[in-house]
């Protein structure tokens, strides 16, 4: 990925066309139907007719009215800010308005909320490290979470490790966030992946090589963050900004979670880990301001879907004068697919749950765990299971999951054979049928 080209300065464009503003706000303020685009996209688009790219380049920006400060710098001191367009105040009301769960209470009771919580962790600590060159399969991935197998490589200890690191996060979500706790977070998020195992949990110092952005071909340098001996600084007010203690200009809780992504991914203070742990950040601080739901977004599983789109967000906002708008867009549109994604899950989930039960129903007396465990196994035939794999999946003693399984086992509804010390337990092809006979 290059990057992309840079807009003509405003000011020139205001000097150059002075005269001639009012025609061209009359023109060239033409509706995109609601996209926020940069010069990048613009300058490949037709222009109103009577207008050349630049001018309606300069309509659009003088357009987009007042924009909010926040503290975050670049190197040179010039604040980002944002924007709050039609689009930005759409996918807010729409995020806060499926943010209560709505039927999805009728899935997730108190009794299984940790089952789709630890599924959820899992999807996010994998295609999270997949963002960043964990190269290990989804589900050789979920194998090794869930049956607790120790990581055979690098890969495999990043998805560890961040695994870990989300776990930590839902602890801490009703903490303040502190330096400590972030570095602690980063050297749990990086152990056994560095170079170095001494650039663990500590930001960068002055005197040594800053840590560089570079495109996949590693032949363009995406982004250059600054000075290591700005980090102190910077850090402390990223601190500030994340636990609201300035009360002078209310941000939006997204907002102010996307923006928290942003700036420690845009300050870069670690030598690796940089992108694992704004997200972290982001989980935090969304979690602590209420946003429940996002205990079931696995977030950067869209985020690797496009990963081009979400690396270009960050471009257009060092590009196009600070302007977080583009990164706020791509964050909340990301957002929303995930809600509705959840959303989708959640319908097969009650029509799988509301199966098994009437297949079960006036038989036998099973629980949630159980019911789930036979839905899958009715949908995903020959599956094996281990008593570890039920534990670590519904986050129940081994004792309890032993019992569930055994106890299916019992009825038939299970084979059960050994492998090695291990107990397998697999889901029949005619399970369906052996449910109904019951």
């Amino acid at each position: 990925m290059k990057l992309p080209v840079l807009p003509p300065k405003l000011s020139d464009l205001i000097a150059k066309n002075n005269s001639d503003i009012p025609r061209i706000m009359s023109t060239g303020n033409t509706a995109l139907q609601g996209r926020y685009l940069h010069w990048d996209e613009l300058r490949r688009r037709d222009p109103p007719d009577g207008l050349d790219h630049e001018q309606w380049w300069l309509a659009i920006k003088l357009s987009r009215g007042s924009a909010t400060q926040v503290p975050l710098t670049d190197a040179e001191g010039k604040q980002f800010k944002f924007f709050l367009p039609k689009k930005i105040q759409e996918l807010l009301h729409y995020i806060d308005r499926h943010s209560s769960m709505g039927d999805a209470k009728e899935v997730i009771t108190d009794e299984v909320r940790r089952r789709f919580v630890v599924s959820a962790l899992m999807e996010e600590s994998i295609t999270s490290s997949q963002l960043e060159g964990a190269s290990t399969t989804r589900l050789v991935a979920q194998e090794m979470l869930r049956y607790g197998r120790a990581p055979r490589n690098k890969s495999e200890i990043m998805i560890l490790n961040n695994y870990r690191g989300m776990r930590l996060i839902s602890d801490l979500c009703n903490d303040p966030l502190t330096k400590e706790r972030v570095l602690n977070l980063h050297k749990i998020l990086t152990a056994g992946t560095l170079d170095d195992p001494r650039d663990t949990g500590r930001l960068q110092i002055p005197g040594e090589e800053r840590v560089k952005v570079m495109d996949q071909t590693i032949t363009h340098l995406l982004h250059l963050p600054p000075p290591a001996e700005q980090l102190p600084r910077r850090f402390t007010e990223m601190l500030k900004f994340a636990n609201d203690k300035d009360k002078s200009d209310w941000i939006h809780p997204l907002i102010r979670a996307i923006i928290l992504h942003f700036w420690l991914a845009f300050d870069h203070p670690f030598v690796d880990g940089n992108g694992r742990t704004s997200r972290s950040i982001f989980y935090w601080y969304v979690l602590k301001h209420d946003y429940k739901l996002f205990e079931f977004l696995p977030i950067s599983a869209l985020l690797l879907e496009a990963p081009a789109k979400y690396y270009r967000s960050f471009l257009y906002t060092e590009t196009d004068d600070q302007d977080l708008t583009y990164f706020i867009i791509h964050q909340l549109e990301t957002i929303r697919k995930a809600i509705d994604r959840l959303n989708e899950y959640l319908n097969k989930k009650m029509e799988q749950v509301l199966r098994i039960e009437k297949l079960l129903k006036n038989k036998k007396h099973f629980n949630y765990r159980q019911l789930a465990l036979l839905g899958h196994a009715i949908c995903h035939p020959g599956t094996s299971y281990t008593i570890k794999s039920h534990q670590n999946s519904h986050e129940v003693a081994y004792a309890t999951a032993r019992s569930d399984l055994l106890g299916l086992s019992n009825l038939n509804l299970l084979t059960l054979r050994k492998s090695g010390h291990a107990l397998l337990f697999e889901g029949p092809p005619d399970l369906e049928s052996r449910v109904k006979a019951l």
